[in-house]
């Protein structure tokens, strides 16, 4: 047991640099390229902070273990916008590029209620699957060609004020070493989950905890890690576009790649039945959770910080509500 605690706190540390070296690379990326840093958080953060979602709901689906490949991905969406988004704002109110309260989030809501129909025969077939990596590619293609026309090959709401001059200081001339700290901040934060999430883990199975339970909780929480310790850090240094494109573009590539991928390896089952099982009840949640900022944002563009505590709160509930139906 002991030694599982040092194992998370050394992920933490591991977590933070990375999520650091991440953040800056990306942002660095970004402006050498001359898109915006929404298209680097959607795509080149989202995605590669996404990676250790992917790895586990593929393994468990070669493995058999359904309830963990498809917990992994509904508990990881909600902790992605309830907690992630609701600790950024409440280190930082998160301000948004219109473009994400007009087309992302929207797009994200959409794909989660499609996820949720095409589960309501309990089954996610190979056919899906091949569907969904598709839908990942194409939103991918959309997403950038749609960004650069909207900006016009220039970065959304670059000012020479004192945050953009501050930045001057951070950015990395060099196209490898953009590439170099970013790769190295991937495995940074990769490595720094996977410790936090075997170590969690191991002590939740000597509790006698259910895989449900454990998909949808801890290792849904500790897939996550990447996501909240990089949005934190973009909030922290006031890249918003960095923080909010991270989570909105994990939870799209989580629905269709991470779902996709695990389908294909083995088609995914609900044991029980998708209603039975109470799987209807998560993936509700993981809608309305996902719809919250459209509505928050709507308006002026910004969670503020009672809002972002509001988030918590109702991640907080659904923890309570996984714990009292366990």
């Amino acid at each position: 047991m002991a030694l599982d605690v040092l194992l998370c706190i050394a992920g933490f540390v591991l977590l933070y640099y990375g999520a650091e070296w991440l953040v800056r690379g990306s942002s660095s990326l970004a402006r050498s390229l001359g898109v915006s840093r929404i298209v680097i958080g959607l795509t080149v953060v989202a995605f590669g902070t996404s990676t250790p979602e992917l790895v586990v709901s593929a393994i468990a689906s070669f493995k058999g273990n359904s309830m963990i490949a498809v917990g992994n991905v509904v508990g990881s969406n909600i902790c992605n916008i309830a907690l992630i988004l609701g600790l950024s704002a409440i280190f930082q109110p998160l301000t948004c590029h219109w473009s994400v309260v007009k087309r992302d989030i929207p797009i994200m809501i959409w794909l989660s209620l499609a996820a949720l129909v095409l589960t309501l025969d309990s089954k996610i077939g190979r056919i899906d699957g091949t569907v969904l990596l598709g839908g990942i590619i194409a939103y991918t293609l959309f997403n950038y060609r749609t960004a650069l026309r909207d900006c016009g090959g220039a970065p959304f709401g670059e000012k020479e004020d004192e945050e953009t001059k501050a930045a001057e200081q951070e950015f990395i001339a060099s196209r490898p070493g953009q590439v170099a700290v970013i790769l190295l901040g991937l495995s940074g934060v990769i490595g720094g989950a996977h410790l936090v999430v075997e170590s969690a883990v191991t002590i939740m199975k000597v509790l006698g905890l259910s895989e449900k339970f454990i998909g949808l909780t801890i290792v849904a929480f500790g897939t996550s890690l990447p996501e909240l310790a990089t949005s934190v850090v973009a909030a922290l240094r006031k890249e918003m576009d960095i923080s909010i494109g991270n989570v909105i573009g994990s939870n799209v590539f989580n629905l269709l790649a991470v779902l996709g991928l695990a389908s294909l390896i083995s088609p995914i089952v609900i044991p029980g039945g998708f209603i039975q099982s109470g799987l209807l009840i998560d993936y509700l949640v993981m809608v309305v959770i996902s719809a919250l900022p459209w509505v928050f944002m709507r308006a002026n563009y910004t969670i503020t910080r009672t809002q972002g505590i509001f988030l918590i709160v109702c991640y907080g509930g659904y923890l309570t509500f996984l714990v009292l139906r366990g």
